[in-house]
């Protein structure tokens, strides 16, 4: 279907209110989204990590996950009614509290740390995919990789490392550019996938020795000294990290609610966020224990524990082991890649260019700026400290989250115009000051100068893990003041 060519709409087909046929999102889907946002490597180090490597208490830990999964829930669903309600994206919601041009920009920003983070997150997925075509060429022929061939790095790869890369990403682009309920299917199969091959690791760790795996298992779960003002501070942090953690999809998680089938599926969806986490903390814990066992014979050396799964598999002398778990962080990988950042990307570049994109050309956008993401990571990006810049763009997603709330439920009551929200004419409800809500991008700006200072102020560092909350309160206390008069 052809895009209506007028000056005076924003109308994409992409962003538009869902078909309610198309509303047909359950909270299983959810499960399975949440369960994609958790199955990554860096949760897996990060919750391995929280229990293990900084010998914190595991009820303390536990408990500081259920808090901080607590507030993603509550925040999820506020974010998320709106979008499930109307059918419209983030970006589009954005357009009623900040204004239908104003929007285009500061939704473009979630977009911007999007594809950045895609093509360094591709980056990586292909050195997943190095690894597998070295062990394929080496159980061919051993000697092959010792060829002149594979010593010539350009950018910092070489030529299985270039291969890995191109298909990486070519692979991805066809995959998510295809429809939303082929992205729907690929969030389901992945998650079902991923927890599948944790529990294949999870068993294979278990029977290598259950007696003792089992006891060392069950000794970190020790209830001494667990009401302990000692474990105040701890708590804060775990809460603080794991919350940071998830805030990247909060602000845009309108993305995906919009499909939900009625606001009972969204809450109870939301609510396997916490189903979702104790599995996977289970899992995580007991595979990084287990491995410990099988690797050092050793449980009392904490220091040598390894909390990322790539380092266990290298560590252990077993090709098949070793290409299954590989098959795994592929599907987590990408899935992850797909939620996170991919999608983000897409809906803030269709509605930065609503008559232009369609899903088709704003993968060869992604595709194109994540591969110069991707190639430069390594020689030049890493080196200079880019991703301070990242997270400066990101102080703005707490204020945005912020401003939003307030807007819909104490200015608006929960009302929006289906039909304003995608008109450019100057009487529009959500035209205001040429297009800009000026009271709102006030409040935005001073609630990102709170969020972005604890990333450039030494003094405030500490608070950085609560940046996103810090900008939030700013910026919704700051606007509701301006405009509830």
């Amino acid at each position: 279907m052809n895009q209506i060519k007028s000056k005076n709409t924003l109308i994409n087909w992409e962003l538009v209110a869902v078909n309610p046929n198309d509303k047909n999102w359950n909270w299983r889907d959810l499960f399975y989204f949440w369960a994609n946002n958790i199955q990554s490597l860096i949760a897996f180090s990060l919750i391995a990590s929280l229990y293990l490597v900084y010998e914190l208490n595991v009820f303390v830990v536990l408990a500081g996950s259920l808090i901080a999964s607590i507030f993603v829930y509550f925040f999820a669903n506020l974010i998320g009614k709106p979008s499930q309600k109307y059918g419209l994206p983030f970006p589009v919601i954005l357009r009623s509290s900040i204004g239908v041009k104003g929007a285009k920009y500061f939704a473009l920003l979630r977009g911007m740390v999007g594809i950045f983070m895609f093509g360094i997150q591709t980056y990586f997925l292909s050195k997943l995919f190095s690894y597998l075509i070295r062990i394929t060429l080496y159980s061919i022929e051993n000697s092959f990789l010792d060829q002149d061939i594979f010593l010539v790095f350009v950018f910092g790869l070489n030529l299985i490392d270039w291969i890995a890369f191109i298909f990486a990403i070519l692979l991805q682009a066809f995959l998510f550019s295809k429809s939303h309920q082929f992205n729907r299917s690929i969030i389901k199969v992945s998650a079902i996938t991923v927890y599948s091959g944790m529990l294949i690791f999870f068993l294979t760790v278990l029977l290598y020795d259950v007696k003792v795996t089992s006891a060392a298992f069950v000794d970190i779960f020790s209830i001494q000294k667990v009401l302990n003002s000692n474990n105040i501070a701890p708590l804060i942090t775990v809460v603080g990290t794991l919350f940071a953690y998830f805030s990247v999809v909060i602000v845009n998680y309108g993305d995906f609610s919009r499909y939900v089938k009625n606001e009972s599926e969204l809450k109870k969806g939301n609510l396997s966020l916490i189903l979702n986490l104790v599995i996977f903390s289970f899992f995580a814990v007991f595979i990084v224990i287990g491995s410990d066992i099988f690797l050092n014979k050793n449980l009392e050396l904490m220091e040598r524990i390894l909390t990322n799964p790539t380092d266990i598999i290298g560590k252990i002398d077993n090709t098949e082991l070793t290409v299954i778990v590989l098959f795994f962080i592929v599907f987590a990988s990408a899935s992850t890649n797909l939620i996170a950042n991919y999608i983000p990307a897409q809906n803030s570049l269709l509605n930065f260019f609503p008559q232009t994109l369609n899903l088709k050309k704003s993968a060869i956008v992604i595709t194109i700026i994540g591969f110069i993401v991707g190639i430069f990571w390594l020689p030049l990006l890493s080196q200079i400290g880019i991703l301070a810049f990242v997270d400066t763009l990101g102080s703005f997603f707490g204020p945005l989250f912020g401003i939003m709330i307030v807007d819909y439920y104490l200015l608006k009551k929960t009302n929006l115009n289906n039909n304003e929200i995608f008109s450019l004419d100057e009487k529009g409800l959500y035209f205001y000051s040429n297009g800009w809500h000026l009271k709102a991008i006030y409040s935005l700006v001073l609630g990102f100068i709170f969020a972005a200072s604890t990333i450039w102020n030494e003094s405030l560092m500490n608070f950085h893990s609560y940046s996103w909350i810090i900008g939030a309160f700013i910026s919704s206390l700051t606007y509701y003041l301006l405009t509830s008069k």
